[in-house]
């Protein structure tokens, strides 16, 4: 059935292909370990032109990090985290959507992590409002994982930052967010 899938997600039928996609990213987020040995079809996803088979590939390499006991993601952070600077809020939001997550299974890498989350004040997005849902997501990313963060006065001053916010999602985020780690 595996391989249904697979050849599925260059059907010409979109119900197909992207019935494909969802149905192969949702084993990776229950079974990763299924889907392991096939990490290079998903890396290769991320040149598609389809957004969407794009934005699955970007959620499965992030679950598959849970099972890499060969480092691939680590080879493959820094093409990762550069589709933040692409022009698409969507595709930026699953990369920081995915960071708690592949913080929590690659620890190696949290640093490197936090700094990337750290630029998103900067990120080239179309619009501002957009760069603020996106500081909202990273301020979640942040949440998952901040226990284990090393340099936790660069993250501080990054979501203090946002209690000035006018997106008031994201402002809620950053107050919520320090009310539950000012102890620390």
């Amino acid at each position: 059935m595996l391989e249904e899938l697979f050849k599925g997600v260059s059907s010409t039928n979109p119900r197909i292909r992207f019935g494909s996609a969802k149905s192969l990213r949702m084993i990776s987020e229950k079974n990763p370990q299924m889907l392991y040995s096939k990490m290079d079809f998903f890396v290769n996803l991320l040149d598609s032109k389809n957004s969407i088979l794009k934005w699955n590939a970007l959620d499965v390499i992030a679950n598959l990090t849970a099972v890499d006991t060969q480092n691939a993601f680590n080879r493959l952070f820094k093409r990762f985290y550069g589709y933040l600077h692409e022009v698409n809020l969507i595709t930026a939001s699953h990369v920081v959507d995915n960071s708690g997550k592949i913080a929590l299974s690659k620890p190696e890498l949290q640093d490197k992590i936090t700094e990337e989350l750290l630029k998103v004040e900067k990120a080239p997005l179309p619009t501002s409002e957009c760069r603020n849902i996106l500081i909202g997501k990273a301020i979640n990313a942040f949440n998952v994982y901040y226990d284990k963060v090393d340099d936790k006065d660069k993250v501080i001053p990054f979501v203090k930052r946002q209690l000035n916010n006018p997106r008031k999602a994201t402002k809620n985020k950053a107050e919520k967010f320090l009310r539950k780690f000012s102890a620390h």
